[in-house]
């Protein structure tokens, strides 16, 4: 599955940024760190842009990071997609027909299984992998689950960029504004 005609997804996590990625050609971009009282008007603003919106749900100040708090954004915020490292909030956003972005830190071997085991049973149409520059577990974990991943943190570099791509990963999430520019 691909979701992005780039190898970049711009990471929102300062609203300043929002008019820039706005009025640029990326088509996907990533909501980080936004709150409650402002999501509504932002993904509007994304949307009349025709861009795509990808929420990180457990990231909004504001809401609870729980099954109602899912079923609110999907039903009245509307992104195309939730990002979440939990599973109900997954399992809410793929019946509302969202695309599911399972993130998974890896910290080490009992989490990378433990996280083999939720993509079980969540089986998300995306993982995101952080960090995102550790090219050989991106090529395993695509390897052992066949879905495709997106790197993400710590990514600093266009060589990073292109490790992280070439081991697998279908895009990298960025809140790097040189990177964006560069890749745009």
């Amino acid at each position: 599955m691909s979701i992005s005609n780039s190898t970049i997804l711009p990471a929102i996590r300062d609203l300043k940024d929002l008019d820039k990625v706005a009025n640029s050609n990326y088509e996907y971009i990533v909501l980080l760190n936004t709150h409650i009282g402002q999501l509504k008007s932002l993904v509007k603003m994304l949307h009349e842009h025709d861009k795509k919106v990808l929420l990180h749900a457990d990231l909004v100040q504001g809401l609870k990071s729980d099954e109602y708090a899912a079923q609110f954004l999907c039903r009245d915020i509307r992104p195309e997609g939730l990002i979440s490292t939990r599973k109900n909030v997954l399992l809410t956003a793929k019946k509302a027909k969202l695309l599911t972005i399972q993130r998974l830190f890896l910290l080490d071997s009992i989490a990378l299984e433990s996280s083999y085991n939720m993509l079980d049973t969540i089986q998300p149409d995306l993982i995101e992998v952080l960090p995102g520059i550790i090219p050989h577990i991106i090529k395993e974990i695509y390897e052992k689950t066949n879905v495709p991943i997106i790197a993400g943190g710590l990514i600093r570099s266009n060589e990073e960029v292109k490790a992280a791509i070439n081991a697998g990963a279908a895009a990298v999430t960025t809140s790097n504004r040189e990177l964006w520019e560069a890749n745009n």
